[in-house]
C-alpha cells in the first residue's frame, strides 16, 4: 500500500465498522458508532503532532512533560455526511477550528460544485483535517482538498471511514502531497457509484432520511 494511504486495522475499529455495515443498525447506533470511530482514527491520524517539553508543578515535584507544540488544528467536514464525524474529533481535540464545505455534483458535468463555504478566518495557517465518512468515487474529496488549498492551507489530510480503490486513486492521482486515513477500502463502487459491500449512504443513515 502506498506509504500515503492509512488503513487503521485496530481490532476495535473493525469490530465498531461491522456495526456499521449492518443493514438492521438504526439512526441512533449508527450515529453514534461514526462518532466512535471518527475518535479512534483521529487518534491515529494525529500521531505525528508535533510536541514541546515544559515544566510543571505536581502535587509531588517539578517535572518535565510533553505539551502539543506548532500550527494549530482544523477540522473541515464534507456536507452533510461529515457533520456525523465532527464530535468524535473534537472529543479528542476540544480546541480546534470548525470549517465546513457543502458539495453538489453537477447533471451536466458531473463535476463538484461548491454550494457552501465557512472557514476560520486563520484556517491557512492550520494543519486540516477534512472528514467524509465515504470515498467514492473520489470527485468531491479531490474538490474539497482542491479549495483548502486555494485558501493557501499547506497541511491536509483526509480522513473516510471507508474507500473504494477508484476513489482512492483519483485522489492520490490529484493531490499526492495528502495523506488519506481509512478504516477500510473496499472491492469496487457499482453502477450507480456506490461503494460495494459498504453500507449504503452515510448521511442517510446518519440523518435519517431517504
Amino acid at each position: 500500500m502506498d506509504e500515503m494511504v492509512h488503513v487503521l486495522s485496530h481490532p476495535l475499529l473493525q469490530h465498531k465498522l461491522s456495526i456499521l455495515r449492518r443493514e438492521d443498525t438504526g439512526v441512533k447506533d449508527f450515529r453514534e458508532v461514526v462518532s466512535e470511530i471518527a475518535t479512534l482514527m483521529c487518534y491515529e491520524a494525529t500521531r505525528d503532532l508535533p510536541t514541546q517539553e515544559v515544566e510543571i508543578q505536581t502535587p509531588v515535584a517539578k517535572a518535565k512533560v510533553k505539551v502539543l507544540a506548532g500550527k494549530k488544528l482544523a477540522i473541515v467536514p464534507v456536507l452533510r455526511a461529515g457533520l456525523g464525524m465532527v464530535d468524535g474529533i473534537l472529543t479528542l481535540i476540544p480546541s480546534a477550528k470548525v470549517g465546513h464545505i457543502g458539495l453538489y455534483r453537477d447533471p451536466q458535468t458531473h463535476e463538484p460544485v461548491e454550494y457552501y463555504c465557512k472557514m476560520p478566518d486563520d484556517i491557512e495557517q492550520r494543519d486540516v483535517i477534512i472528514l467524509d465518512p465515504m470515498l467514492a468515487t473520489g470527485g468531491s474529496a479531490s474538490a474539497a482538498i482542491q479549495f483548502m488549498k486555494n485558501y493557501g492551507c499547506k497541511h491536509i489530510k483526509l480522513m473516510n471511514i471507508i474507500a473504494a480503490p477508484e476513489g482512492v486513486e483519483r485522489v492520490r492521482k490529484d493531490h499526492p502531497d495528502v495523506e488519506i486515513y481509512l478504516a477500510a477500502i473496499d472491492e469496487k463502487l457499482n453502477d450507480h457509484a456506490y461503494i460495494v459491500p459498504g453500507l449504503g449512504d452515510a448521511g442517510d443513515r446518519i440523518f435519517g432520511t431517504k
